[in-house]
């Protein structure tokens, strides 16, 4: 006898039924730049069809979300001023703290309105509002310092919290970071906000296009604090730190080129996976489909079904609402 697995895919129905890894929009959270000054949405020329939000296009941004049934959005803040501290991260008129506010918002009145809302999160880092463009705050020596930028990300989440996030999703990869933030946080009364931990972070070339969705001020590099891409251990290690200091769900970053740190992770994890396909990942279909070198939407549609079925139960990518239409289609 000849074992004919082909029969199982005869047809797009019978495809479609066997099927081992789904896509559903409430897998899928957009990330969504807010930045401060602005009178019209500005293109992120590395990013083709991404902006950054002003105020006001934000507010159709999540409703978009809402409408598209995604699981949440993941706000980063652009401010008109930046410091050594990134005091505008804390700052409860701070850019990002004003578009936490419009998301809640705009989540509730969906929710209201007998819709779904989407979970709120927000990015609790500083790179986006020091003048360095580090994740931290600096010593004499021009060093991230890891014990003093703790203090700052408590803050941060507090802020954020108070704003009315679901979730803030600390991105530093300092060390001891969820433990410090969630003790902020109960203490603060905000027992019931998650922490979305980036635990395994690699210093990938994959983020250059963020760096101009930020406009980030950085000279140099991460590679003190974010992880070699080469080890895969380490990531593991990273998790269970995280996990054991608190943290609600854990989040390996980049996705594509790290599937294998997903997988093992998310095999150990008992709390929600969250991956992250980042800009790199992004501006690179996108460059290779203008060019009419690949099918756009088949490669976005099968790279989301790559990271989903190497572990990861939420997807964090620039292409959630043109994916979640596609998927009902």
């Amino acid at each position: 006898m000849i074992d004919r697995p082909r029969r199982l895919r005869t047809t797009p129905a019978m495809r479609r039924m066997v099927a081992e890894t789904r896509l559903h929009p409430a897998d899928l959270v957009l990330p969504l730049f807010v930045r401060e000054d602005l009178d019209a949405p500005q293109p992120i020329t590395s990013m083709p069809g991404q902006v950054q939000h002003t105020e006001a296009t934000l507010v159709d941004a999540v409703r978009a979300a809402c409408a598209a049934g995604l699981a949440g959005v993941m706000l980063f803040g652009i401010p008109a001023d930046k410091d050594a501290t990134g005091s505008a991260g804390d700052d409860p008129e701070g850019i990002l703290n004003r578009g936490v506010r419009i998301a809640r918002r705009v989540s509730d009145e969906a929710v209201a309105a007998g819709g779904t809302g989407v979970v709120v999160m927000a990015d609790t880092c500083l790179d986006e509002f020091t003048d360095h463009g580090h994740c931290g705050v600096l010593d004499d020596a021009g060093r991230v310092d890891n014990d003093a930028t703790l203090d700052r990300y408590a803050a941060l989440a507090v802020a954020q919290a108070r704003a009315g996030a679901d979730v803030v999703a600390p991105s530093g990869m300092m060390d001891g970071q969820v433990a410090v933030i969630r003790e902020a946080l109960d203490a603060a009364g905000f027992t019931d906000v998650s922490i979305l931990a980036y635990s395994a972070k690699y210093a990938s070339a994959f983020y250059g296009p963020f760096r101009e969705a930020v406009d980030s001020s950085l000279t140099g590099d991460r590679r003190t604090y974010q992880m070699d891409a080469g080890n895969g251990r380490e990531g593991l290690r990273e998790a269970d730190l995280d996990l054991a200091e608190g943290a609600d769900l854990v989040m390996v970053k980049p996705a594509g080129s790290y599937l294998d740190v997903l997988a093992d992770v998310a095999a150990r994890s008992d709390v929600p996976v969250a991956a992250y396909q980042v800009s790199g990942e992004y501006a690179m279909i996108e460059a290779a489909a203008a060019h009419g070198w690949i099918d756009r939407r088949s490669a976005v549609l099968e790279s989301l079904v790559g990271i989903r079925r190497a572990g990861a139960s939420i997807v964090l990518t620039y292409w959630a609402l043109e994916a979640a239409d596609w998927i009902r289609a």
